[in-house]
């Protein structure tokens, strides 16, 4: 018999009963089931369940599938009449499965106490993103677009990249050159001695109109740092320090500063993310753009003649002496020799003792989210 030609289980048992010449009470006895049950069934207000489609295949010599296809589809049909249409459920699943929202909450970023308040929450996103509903958040992939700047990026890194935008976006900093950003960069190479002056780094990117900023990364967002610009003449520099190092801290912000001297990031952030190995050098398969600048990043922290010369002369063995001599010698921390050291040589479990931690000095002197700080703007 044709199962396509009902539309519940009840209708093809009332087909095959009538086929047999049987009652509903004949049926009951044969199954061993109350008569009121089976009614319930053929007259489709009780599901057929698992046990109940074995026990009628048995009877009746057909595939217990069969039922079973019928009451889904019949149940699932019985449902879409039923239910009132959501519109807005895809949506939900878009920004509560795209973005860290539980992270959000508890790093003060959206202005709500519970998750599970859905109205609240998504009026937070809303303003956090600065639009007027929440069809419109750029993670959305129907969204339009207020700008390209952030349109590479995961979800999560655009979140951060929103806060990172909110906060700078309310900083105050001298007027912006290039000349004065170089000026500042040759400032900057007369801390790298000693991770205690990294602390005067903010007031020197800030006297020229540098706005710079850390903020800790999200879960999964494998930033390091971003350059992008508020207008023309506002650059924003912001880092992680997703590794609290002083090796990488110095870096990740010259090779962001690099950016800002190359004007690149005005049409589209500079998102770097992962920075580190082989995303650290110059292979055919870095951008050129990233190349620049983790060719000045390189430079500025160990001169390439005179890191080439030391590796030549001291490789295979590279004892402690010469790696702190090295670094008194063109005055750098050691650390940096060591960073360039594991690049260079692939062993990260080696000079490991020089990498000293930076973002206990220099976040008292930073504009800091994060750790447990929240930065105070939109206050």
């Amino acid at each position: 018999m044709d199962t396509q030609k009902f539309r519940t289980p009840g209708q093809y048992i009332d087909a095959l009963l009538l086929s047999r010449g049987w009652s509903q009470r004949v049926l009951a006895i044969i199954l061993g089931i109350d008569e009121t049950g089976l009614n319930k069934i053929v007259s489709g207000k009780k599901a057929v369940d698992a046990k109940t489609a074995l026990m009628l295949g048995d009877v009746f010599g057909v595939n217990p599938e069969s039922f079973l296809e019928l009451q889904k589809t019949y149940d699932l049909a019985k449902a879409k009449i039923e239910t009132i249409p959501d519109p807005g459920r895809a949506t939900r699943a878009h920004l509560f499965g795209g973005l860290p929202v539980t992270e959000m909450i508890k790093r003060g970023w959206l202005d709500t106490e519970n998750i599970r308040d859905v109205p609240k929450v998504e009026a937070a996103l809303t303003k956090f993103f600065g639009v007027s509903s929440v069809d419109e958040i750029e993670i959305l992939p129907h969204a339009a677009k207020k700008t390209k700047v952030f349109s590479p990026a995961t979800p999560v890194q655009i979140a951060w990249l929103y806060r990172v935008k909110e906060i700078a976006s309310e900083m105050i900093v001298g007027r912006f050159s290039v000349e004065s950003a170089n000026r500042a960069i040759d400032s900057l190479k007369n801390l790298l001695h000693a991770p205690e002056e990294t602390r005067k780094i903010p007031r020197i990117l800030a006297e020229c109109g540098i706005r710079y900023l850390i903020v800790e990364t999200l879960p999964s967002a494998k930033i390091d740092g971003v350059c992008f610009w508020l207008d023309k003449k506002s650059p924003v520099v912001a880092m992680s320090l997703r590794y609290d190092r002083i090796d990488n801290f110095w870096f990740v912000l010259r090779h962001e500063l690099e950016h800002v001297i190359q004007n690149h990031g005005q049409e589209e952030a500079m998102l770097d993310a992962e920075l580190e190995g082989e995303n650290a050098g110059t292979g055919d398969n870095i951008s050129e753009e990233e190349r620049i600048a983790n060719e000045a990043a390189t430079e500025f922290c160990v001169p390439k003649k005179k890191m080439d010369s030391f590796v030549a002369r001291k490789h295979p063995f590279f004892k402690e002496i010469d790696i702190l001599g090295f670094a008194n010698t063109i005055h750098v921390h050691p650390g940096l020799i060591a960073g360039q050291l594991q690049h260079r040589t692939r062993r990260y479990d080696r000079f490991r003792g020089h990498l000293v931690k930076v973002r206990h000095t220099i976040a008292p002197s930073a504009m800091v989210d994060g750790w447990g700080d929240i930065a105070p703007v939109g206050l």
